[in-house]
């Protein structure tokens, strides 16, 4: 198995990745560590991050293999080496960019392609995207992830924004293969007030139902 599909199937295996915005690269990585110590392993650090690389560098350094480290709002070729090179094991992008699954595999890392329509999410599949990241999802919903999957089975779909703890369950009943949460579990007001206790335990929620998902009825 090549470094990249190990790096996918842990990703499904953890089956949530938490999408990161700060406004200050030095929240990056007490955030992050709040994240890891609440069970939520896998993080995505987005460019859109002042000195993004700095801060996925700091990560990867500090927190080693107690971090599944991904980039998002990745949407060119030389930022996505860039970020590997910076410590990032899986690329993220909002949007249908066929090159970057060449530029990441090329570095013997997985990437996820943006899609929103099932032209789109195809078209990602196609270039060879490891994942299809449908995104916005929340004004989509479960309901469409279901009816996507019906005719395109093979697509492995990660839905971005409308996860929630609520929604957790219709998504991964829909069929997603891994959930990316951002503004549900890193809330504005957490953040701003460098609260890491009560994000770590907010996280340790998320992971807990998610393994009671996972598990199953019964279980």
């Amino acid at each position: 198995m090549s470094g990249r599909e190990q790096i996918v199937s842990q990703l499904v295996d953890a089956g949530l990745v938490a999408i990161v915005r700060v406004s200050r690269p030095e929240l990056a990585l007490p955030l992050a560590g709040a994240l890891v110590a609440g069970g939520i392993r896998a993080v995505e650090l987005t460019m859109s991050i002042p000195n993004a690389l700095d801060a996925i560098r700091t990560v990867d350094r500090e927190l080693g293999d107690d971090i599944l480290l991904g980039v998002g709002t990745v949407t060119d070729d030389d930022t996505c080496r860039a970020a590997i090179d910076a410590g990032a094991r899986y690329v993220i992008s909002p949007i249908t960019r066929p090159s970057l699954v060449a530029a990441a595999h090329a570095l013997d890392r997985p990437v996820m392609l943006g899609a929103y329509t099932p032209t789109e999410a195809q078209a990602a599949h196609e270039a060879g995207s490891d994942f299809v990241k449908i995104f916005p999802a929340d004004t989509l919903g479960p309901g469409y992830i279901k009816a996507l999957l019906a005719p395109l089975p093979h697509l492995r779909i990660v839905p971005t924004g409308g996860v929630n703890l609520d929604t957790m369950e219709a998504f991964l009943a829909a069929g997603s293969a891994v959930l990316g949460v951002g503004s549900a579990l890193l809330k504005k007001e957490l953040v701003a007030g460098e609260n890491w206790g009560e994000l770590e335990c907010l996280a340790k929620r998320f992971a807990a139902k998610l393994a009671e998902l996972k598990a199953g009825p019964g279980q």
